[in-house]
């Protein structure tokens, strides 16, 4: 009997891929998910953080995107933009996906929000809703 050799059409699927990350710890989950999508399928991953003035310290999220590629081996470009006045973070992220052509975003389901009891946040639903590519959300 034939069997056919796995395919690995992922790598052919989602070859760009984009991950915004507040510093919260649920979004260093979806950094180790993407780390993993550069070391089995090749993808080129950009992590983008945006500054909206409420980062704690942008120096600090830096090295712990670049300390989570590290250890895993993989590589990323870190992108920072500073948020634009009378916008939002979840617009940045659409316009950012829609000028650079990425076929996927890794988010996480929530960032940096106080409450707990919240199932999604409001910038991952933003961008859930509105941008044209697929979205993996970490729970």
């Amino acid at each position: 009997m034939y069997v056919r050799e796995p395919t690995y059409e992922v790598s052919y699927m989602f070859k760009k891929i984009l991950v915004p990350v507040d510093g919260s710890s649920h979004s260093i989950k979806a950094l180790s998910v993407a780390a993993d999508f550069v070391k089995r399928y090749g993808s080129a991953v950009t992590v983008l953080v945006v500054d909206d003035g409420t980062l704690e310290s942008m120096e600090r999220v830096m090295e712990t995107v670049a300390s989570v590629f590290r250890k895993s081996g993989a590589n990323a470009k870190i992108k920072t933009l500073k948020l634009e006045p009378n916008t939002s973070v979840a617009t940045t992220i659409v316009e950012e996906v829609l000028k650079e052509g990425y076929d996927l975003v890794v988010i996480s389901a929530r960032g940096r929000s106080v409450n707990p009891d919240l199932i999604i946040g409001s910038v991952a639903l933003s961008v859930i809703v509105n941008v044209p590519v697929s979205v993996f959300v970490i729970r």
